[in-house]
């Protein structure tokens, strides 16, 4: 298994997912220290937490925009680490609840989707992370390029976190330096059903 995954180029994530961002290394955010998922109060869409060392950040999943930022959030809350349950004030369309960090200090990320998509996060030559998309098992079941994909390989910067959307419709990886993003349709959607 490890020649097999050291073997596998890194692939664009196969459709329906697409890339948010345009820049080949996604955007930078400097300091990064962890992310996390929350949901736009009127549209609906999945939204992204950042935590870095220069303050907080809100990107909408979808179109990749910068919608809020914080750069001197209060020192009680500025990090994760500093509450229980690893989260941190929300902010702009979010103000008023908390958002759950993945990073630096632990949490953690969906590992899959409600329709068989599956994150895996693999480290076979050490210390650079590689970030698997398979589809219902694909990774240990078939081909690289046909049922998983090697979509991400953290050889510049320091891994913080990778995982989907509680929804299903956006994966995100986080480094030190950047964030990347992939959207889809919503799920109904792909399915023939309304748009939720």
């Amino acid at each position: 298994m490890r020649n097999r995954l050291l073997a596998a180029p890194v692939t664009a994530a196969p459709e329906p997912w697409r890339p948010v961002f345009e820049y080949t290394y996604g955007v930078p955010v400097g300091g990064l220290i962890g992310i996390g998922f929350a949901t736009h109060p009127a549209g609906g869409q999945d939204l992204v937490m950042v935590v870095s060392h220069d303050g907080h950040g809100l990107f909408d999943a979808v179109t990749g925009e910068k919608i809020a930022r914080d750069r001197d959030p209060d020192p009680e809350d500025s990090t994760p680490d500093a509450v229980a349950d690893l989260s941190c004030p929300g902010l702009g369309p979010i103000t008023g609840s908390r958002v759950r960090i993945a990073g630096l200090f632990g949490g953690g990320l969906h590992t899959t989707t409600a329709d068989g998509w599956a994150l895996e996060v693999v480290t076979p030559a050490w210390p650079n992370e590689r970030v698997l998309l398979s589809r219902d098992g694909g990774l240990h079941a078939g081909p690289h390029g046909e049922q998983w994909w090697h979509i991400f390989h953290s050889n510049y910067s320091t891994f913080r976190a990778a995982g989907f959307s509680p929804s299903g419709q956006t994966i995100a990886v986080a480094t030190s330096s950047d964030l990347f993003l992939w959207t889809r349709e919503p799920v109904d959607t792909l399915f023939g059903g309304a748009e939720a």
